[in-house]
């Protein structure tokens, strides 16, 4: 399905009122002002949130109670046990927790599913086994439970004492534990309902290090736990795809310089095994594509719970032997990853009459549960449509499914409109997951499809549009001016990096493809005297499209800095190509505002 380019309109005067007032390049200028940034006062508060901008922990609905008894216990000597989730969000949440309360001398242990037998959340053997292992116990969730009615039900008829912290889509009726912690919790009104659930225990952990403190302030030994504990929250944040603004944003942006300052030894070996050099200033896109991946890694192939040492042992050869473990996982995990989406093409290409379908539901029984995610992810982008993967068990005749959506369509309501379909569902807008029945696969995959028609299409095709901030020349993508638009992150989820358009430019070499299987593209784009390299993750089709081309072409992407052994480089990052237009006078292009600068 083509994209549409729609570029932003801008206002030339406030470009050129932004450039001067803010003493920035045009080009962080106009990016600004397609964000609605008017005034270089406005973009000057919006370039420089700070830390003391988070709102306060006990504003978030449940965190005082959960606090104040987690402290309690505590003081009692009783047990206090985190129960997280095996993905990256889960495991930084349960390592939050863990050092908080290590740190204060508590007895503390963690708890994290098998992906495989148990699946995600609260389930009813572990309630029974955490109490019979100890009946007095309290036991913290993290990144899930607020849809563990049954579970949380067991726990009170126990004597179980159990709090749960979330941030995922809630129910209709809520798990009558002790206390639930969640930012969208219904009476409450905490002002920033985004949060992952590494944020949320974040601030769990902050109030509780005020309690361990005079009452409204740290420790300076909890302060500066709590500055570590920035940037494990800004892996979970980035990794989750929350939106990456507001409290989120700033999470992130702290956490980044955290991380780059770490002394878990862990986080160190983890960088060092990912490339990232020690010195450099991290952006976002090192946990996306380098740290969080690993972490990963060994949630979806059944090692959660080394991930979680990994990030808490204070053990330096043991972290190093987690850090090296932990990347052969993810090297596992990308082999397992190319097999499953080389299959899930192929039952689509079996399958013709999906071709009409608005949502795909792919199902089987060589599916690996533990990459369903990632593979979903790229079969939506690939035939841009919701998609749903199942992993079928021949002999329970069960599946365990993982969903990503596209466009806007809300996944966790269209699941909630096939409920009657399936034994059980969760998760939130963009992704969720699901356990079913093998008999109603092909009567989920219909009624499913219908609500992604409705929900997502409104019963018309639509085209998926690529919103450009700017056209540019790659002459106006100096070193100094990509730096400069680094200013505007960190970029994730609902805050992108920006994205430029160049027209007419040519191949200064022929297209090549990288990386295992040929996936990814590599080629350099020439204008005039300008060259300058680019990537496309995922694209390796591209390649040969490109090379049949033989006119100029027009080229979306961000622009990034490239780090290679101590030295920077401006590289493009691709999202779309097309041969190029006849030359005309375009609106869009960035204006001369040098005179004003």
């Amino acid at each position: 399905m083509p994209r549409h380019w729609r570029f932003a309109t801008h206002d030339r005067a406030v470009v050129a009122r932004l450039a001067k007032e803010m003493s920035c390049s045009p080009l962080l200028a106009q990016v600004l002002a397609s964000r609605g940034i008017e005034s270089g006062l406005q973009g000057e508060q919006f370039l420089s949130a700070k830390m003391t901008d988070l709102h306060l922990p006990d504003l978030l609905p449940g965190v005082a109670e959960a606090a104040d008894r987690i402290v309690a216990a505590f003081r009692a000597n009783r047990r206090i046990t985190i129960y997280g989730d095996y993905d990256v969000d889960g495991v930084t949440a349960t390592s939050i927790l863990w050092h908080c309360l290590k740190l204060a001398g508590a007895t503390v242990d963690y708890y994290i599913p098998s992906r495989m037998e148990e699946g995600y959340g609260l389930n009813l053997e572990a309630i029974r086994t955490l109490h019979q292992e100890d009946p007095q116990r309290l036991v913290v969730t993290v990144d899930c439970g607020i849809c563990s009615v049954a579970e949380a039900a067991l726990a009170r008829e126990l004597g179980l004492e159990l709090i749960i912290t979330d941030h995922h889509t809630m129910g209709e009726t809520l798990p009558e534990s002790v206390v639930n912690v969640h930012p969208r919790l219904p009476g409450g009104s905490y002002p920033f309902p985004e949060l992952c659930g590494a944020g949320v225990a974040f601030k769990l952990a902050w109030a509780i290090c005020q309690r361990l403190g005079d009452g409204t302030r740290s420790s300076p030994r909890m302060k500066a736990y709590l500055i570590s504990a920035v940037g494990l929250a800004a892996m979970g944040t980035v990794a989750d795809v929350v939106p990456l603004v507001g409290e989120n944003r700033i999470l992130v942006r702290f956490g980044l310089k955290s991380l780059a300052e770490s002394t878990i030894p862990g986080i160190e070996y983890l960088m060092k095994i990912a490339g990232i050099e020690k010195q450099r200033t991290l952006v976002a896109e090192d946990i996306g594509f380098s740290l969080a991946p690993r972490i990963n890694a060994a949630g979806r192939l059944g090692q959660a719970r080394l991930a979680v040492e990994l990030l808490t042992t204070e053990n330096r050869q043991r972290a190093a032997q987690l850090a090296d473990y932990v990347d052969q996982l993810n090297k596992n995990r990308q082999t397992v990853e190319r097999k499953m989406y080389k299959q899930a093409k192929e039952l689509v290409e079996a399958n013709p009459e999906w071709a009409d379908h608005a949502a795909l539901v792919l199902s089987h029984d060589e599916f690996h549960p533990g990459v369903m995610g990632i593979v979903a992810s790229r079969v939506a982008e690939k035939y841009q449509r919701p998609t749903i993967i199942i992993a079928l068990n021949s002999e329970t005749r069960t599946g365990q499914g993982s969903g990503r959506t596209f466009l806007d369509f809300n996944l966790h309501s269209g699941l909630h409109a096939c409920s009657h379909l399936l034994e059980g569902f969760g998760g939130h807008r963009a992704a969720a997951g699901l356990r079913i029945h093998a008999d109603r696969i092909d009567e989920f995959r219909l009624a499913f499809a219908q609500q992604a028609a409705l929900g997502q299409l409104g019963g018309e095709a639509a085209e998926p549009e690529l919103r450009v901030d700017a056209e540019v020349s790659l002459h106006d993508l100096t070193t100094r001016a990509v730096h400069e638009l680094e200013r505007l992150g960190p970029f994730g989820a609902e805050h992108r990096r920006p994205i430029f358009s160049v027209s007419r430019v040519t191949l200064a070499e022929p297209p090549a493809t990288m990386g295992g299987g040929g996936r990814h593209l590599a080629l350099k784009l020439k204008d005039g005297e300008r060259i300058i390299r680019c990537v496309a993750f995922g694209k390796g089709d591209w390649a040969e499209e490109l090379a049949k081309v033989s006119g100029p072409l027009a080229f979306c992407f961000s622009a990034n800095i490239n780090h290679f052994r101590g030295y920077e480089s401006v590289e493009l990052h691709l999202h779309d190509w097309r041969p190029a237009e006849t030359p005309t006078t375009s609106i869009h292009a960035i204006p001369d505002v040098s005179t004003a600068v």
